[in-house]
């Protein structure tokens, strides 16, 4: 499949440093962040550096040493935030049917309650 990346989405400008964020870590990959409308207490974001639309793309495409980044960074970030004993939720959406907002891949760490079997919108 053919992936489209915009350049001009909102991810792609925090990368750029044309918005700002608030960075829970950073590595040479991969930028993670609080989200700016959470739906749990904790409520990050990771993105890769790279320009990927969904998982998918980014497995596809990728360099060994993004993939490995990526999921390191998602370890160490649920670490950092204390959400590994109690349980967290991961969630990436992909496409027109999963409602993916931001066409730049991005995975919603979320914790610091019980987010039950679904979360439901706010």
């Amino acid at each position: 499949m053919a992936y489209t990346y915009d350049p001009q989405n909102i991810f792609a400008k925090i990368l750029r440093g044309e918005i700002p964020n608030k960075t829970v870590l950073e590595t040479d990959h991969t930028l993670a962040f609080h989200d700016i409308y959470p739906q749990a207490p904790i409520h990050v974001l990771v993105i890769p550096k790279g320009p990927y639309v969904t998982y998918d793309h980014f497995c596809a495409e990728a360099s060994d040493a993004e993939i490995v980044d990526y999921a390191r960074t998602v370890a160490k970030v649920c670490d950092m935030l204390g959400v590994v004993e109690d349980g967290w939720r991961l969630i990436s959406n992909a496409g027109a049917n999963a409602i993916q907002e931001v066409p730049h891949l991005h995975v919603h760490i979320l914790g610091g309650r019980n987010l039950g079997r679904m979360l439901q919108p706010a």
